[in-house]
């Protein structure tokens, strides 16, 4: 049911869903948004684009929508907030985006591509290391050892963005041997063993199930990223765009963010 976009050509445009009511301005409520039917016959669609974090919280958020919405389909495109942001802005048909940073989600308002967005979690980074620890890293100074090998996200997507402040904040200078488009990339370097360490959410770490150690460092508190959601300006079934966001503001959804490791805004 629910499956990777891998490119925004191939999302197909969803189909307007007439005669919906009822619907979700009025407040983040758990009960309305997770089960007020939708109306309308036939096979309905809602694309949401979400910051590769969010990729399994979103993925049980969107089986707890399609349950409360029979006959609705939620279609994710997971990847970099950077990525997803310009797709969105060269005109992808999409509904809902989520993404790892208020920059990131700016790129699309000041586009007039979106309304006002909402943050709704939290998240900070972890230094992520293989289970083992080969290189031995405690701490964020271990990583400016030129034998340690370090795994960064790209500068320009969130996950880097917050690197770079949690470096700065330490006074520290890191040299990576692999920049990653998006955390989860990132990660896979460690868990395969192609790196010594990489920094990374700690909803990643946690996502992990136990295929790597995360490490907690001071610094961190200082490059903390907030999530900001946002329903499109054109979005092809936006009233269903704006119950899935209504969800995803619930208790129900924070409860669910909570557990993979999010904090609240």
């Amino acid at each position: 049911m629910f499956r990777r976009l891998s490119r925004w050509a191939v999302v197909l445009p969803a189909v307007l869903v007439l005669g919906l009511s009822g619907c979700g301005s009025g407040g983040p409520d758990a009960s309305a948004s997770a089960s007020a039917p939708a109306a309308g016959a036939g096979t309905k669609e809602v694309t949401v684009f979400a910051a590769a974090s969010l990729t399994g919280t979103f993925t049980e958020l969107g089986r707890t929508f399609e349950a409360a919405h029979p006959g609705t389909t939620v279609k994710f495109n997971f990847g970099s907030s950077a990525t997803l942001a310009q797709q969105i802005t060269q005109g992808a048909p999409v509904d809902v985006f989520a993404a790892a940073s208020p920059a990131t989600m700016k790129t699309v308002t000041d586009a007039s591509s979106a309304g006002s967005p909402t943050t709704f979690a939290r998240n900070k980074l972890q230094i992520a290391v293989p289970k083992d620890n080969p290189a031995k890293v405690d701490d964020l100074a271990d990583l400016t050892d030129a034998k340690v090998k370090v795994a960064l996200c790209a500068e320009q997507v969130p996950c880097g963005a917050a690197a770079v402040k949690a470096l700065d904040a330490a006074g520290l200078k890191v040299t990576p041997v692999t920049l990653e488009q998006d955390v989860k990339a990132t990660l896979t370097k460690v868990e395969l063993g192609e790196v010594d360490a990489a920094l990374v959410y700690r909803t990643d770490v946690i996502a992990s199930a136990g295929k790597v150690t995360g490490i907690e460092f001071p610094e961190a508190d200082k490059a903390i990223n907030d999530y900001p959601i946002a329903t499109l300006a054109k979005a092809p079934a936006g009233e269903l765009a704006e119950r899935f966001v209504d969800l995803v503001l619930s208790q129900q959804g924070r409860d669910v963010l909570t557990k993979a490791g999010f904090e609240a805004p």
